[in-house]
């Protein structure tokens, strides 16, 4: 976290944002001077398993080692995909259940050894502090490699029919999760700079700006262009930072359930896409016209840079009805599911109708880096919205749901949304969030700015005596701020709940600041260790500038945000 920020105003911030087992020696000790294995683990959240790994009796600097055990880190993720495919083999022999758990840790294992693949092309050719965007790069690809092997552990764990493949794969899963945590320490000690400066904002070329004069771009027809002039006369994509429009789209094709398009089903405009766009090459639009799509959506890894426009929330609709109770993982129970980078999703409602008695029943999961969502209204009951991991942008969404219905491992920023608590099963109460930061060094957390919290007609009418809470610690380092938005009473005074016990109530932390509203009070907050109400040098480091660097990145989508606080 601390490779996003600012410096902090205060020792306590400081010190909850740096990675928390960092000795004090070994903080003021330059990367690059020779230190002892011992020394250098001893910034790693185990120092134990670290030793493990690191060689004996020799003496290297920071950047050795990182090279050394992201190197390692790959090909242990290598042999996980080796290991995972020998049980897939076998699948005929297995419960369903087991099977989609096993592809989930297929799809998560895959994504590692990408991510891996690019983290050690950067450390294995450089030895100094990275700049603040590089950096962060590196540490957010390292950071969801940890909420991949998480993911995959608790699909196993929530397959009662897949013990016999849990327990053949808990091991190496463990073990491989230490050690990437190792990596995630040694990159984050030895090539991430303290304080990360605001990185310039994205100008758009002559030939973007020329477009968004009304003129046409490279590679797009006149029928394409009059396409796109209709879905974006909406102001759906307007930018502050130039004044108009500045997207460049390179193609588009257009879904219609009446066959009068290019295509009547979303997954095949998904499927003629192109693989592996780049962010300056424009996008793939596709435009889904108004009408109520059953289909489970996937945008895999290989469709990047991808747009979907629909005809607005409520007009457009994707629905599906997957859910735990039914035997999916909550991985694979989503609707819509999205891991190409940088995806726009544009005036759409995304929905999972499983209801409140089958518990986890996700409707959008997004594990797509540099991902945005703007007038999109996700509804659901039990986990709603699967931030699954890396960055994420919402701006003007609508959110639905009841436990845990804004959960995951991204570092996400909600800005002008508005949530809504709804009427649970009996016996149930709400939390608006469950973070799942599992590791000090991830650069992860949901940050709520300028968004409104308000019951549902049905919740509302209980009269409180359903309980309704901001949010309760998935992982022992969930991290979730709400910053200047307005707060119903639906929220009870204490503001948070427990997940179990004890369990996390040091190591979290939730903040608020000015926010308003009768439930904004913090009078009658926790009084956990990890709790605060902090001031604005604090909560500008969740801001859309300084969580996301955002200022590099989303100008280019063309969406509305607010850079800084109010």
């Amino acid at each position: 976290m601390a490779s996003k920020l600012s410096t902090l105003s205060t020792t306590m911030a400081f010190l909850l944002l740096l990675p928390l087992f960092t000795t004090l020696a070994f903080a003021d000790t330059s990367p690059s001077t020779p230190i002892s294995p011992g020394t250098a683990c001893s910034s790693t959240p185990d120092p134990s398993y670290c030793n493990s790994v690191l060689p004996p009796n020799q003496k290297g600097n920071v950047y050795d080692y990182g090279r050394l055990s992201v190197s390692k880190s790959l090909s242990q993720s290598r042999k996980f995909l080796t290991l995972v495919d020998k049980y897939l083999q076998r699948r005929s022999a297995l419960p369903a259940a087991a099977v989609r758990a096993l592809e989930d840790c297929r799809t998560l294992g895959e994504l590692n050894y990408d991510f891996l693949s690019n983290s050690f092309q950067t450390v294995n050719k450089t030895t100094r502090l990275l700049p603040s965007l590089q950096a962060d790069n590196i540490q957010t690809l390292l950071s969801a490699i940890l909420t991949n092997q998480q993911t995959c552990l608790d699909g196993l764990k929530d397959t009662a029919s897949a013990w016999s493949v849990k327990n053949g794969l808990s091991v190496p899963l463990s073990n491989d999760t230490k050690l990437y945590s190792v990596s995630l320490a040694l990159f984050s000690k030895g090539w991430v700079p303290n304080a990360k400066k605001k990185t310039t904002a994205f100008q758009p070329t002559k030939k973007q700006l020329a477009f968004g004069n009304g003129r046409l771009p490279l590679k797009m027809s006149s029928r394409n262009l009059a396409i796109y002039r209709s879905v974006s006369q909406r102001k759906m994509l307007q930018s502050a930072t130039v004044g108009g429009d500045v997207v460049v789209v390179n193609d588009v094709v257009t879904v219609r359930q009446d066959g009068t398009g290019n295509f009547t089903t979303i997954n095949d405009a998904i499927a003629a896409a192109p693989n592996k766009s780049s962010s300056t090459g424009g996008y793939f639009l596709i435009y889904v016209s108004a009408g109520v799509y059953e289909e489970y959506v996937n945008i895999d890894k290989k469709k990047t840079y991808l747009m979907m426009m629909g005809d607005g929330i409520n007009k457009t609709i994707i629905t599906g009805n997957r859910s735990v109770v039914d035997g999916w993982t909550t991985f694979n129970s989503a609707t819509f599911a999205v891991s190409g980078q940088g995806f726009v999703g544009v005036n759409m409602t995304i929905r999972n109708t499983a209801g409140p008695e089958k518990h986890q029943a996700v409707a959008l999961r997004n594990g797509a880096d540099l991902s945005t969502f703007y007038s999109c209204s996700f509804e659901g009951y039990q986990d709603t919205l699967y931030a699954h991991s890396l960055r994420q942008f919402y701006r003007e969404c609508d959110i639905y749901g009841t436990v845990d219905f804004i959960f995951g491992n991204a570092a996400m920023v909600l800005q002008n949304c508005n949530l809504y608590p709804r009427l649970p099963m009996s016996g149930q109460f709400n939390a608006v969030t469950a973070q799942g930061r599992t590791d000090p060094n991830q650069n992860t957390g949901i940050s709520i700015h300028n968004c409104s919290i308000r019951a549902t007609d049905d919740l509302a009418a209980t009269n409180g005596s359903v309980s309704t809470y901001l949010g309760r610690p998935w992982k022992e380092y969930s991290r979730t701020v709400y910053m200047e938005s307005f707060v119903d009473s639906v929220i009870a005074s204490a503001g948070w709940q427990k997940w179990d016990g004890d369990f996390a109530l040091s190591t979290l932390y939730y903040a608020e600041f000015n926010n308003r509203g009768p439930g904004s009070s913090t009078a009658d907050r926790v009084t956990w260790p990890g709790y605060h109400v902090i001031n604005a040098t604090d909560a500008a480091n969740f801001t859309v500038a300084n969580f996301l660097l955002g200022d590099d990145w989303l100008p280019r989508t063309g969406i509305t945000y607010t850079s800084t606080l109010l």
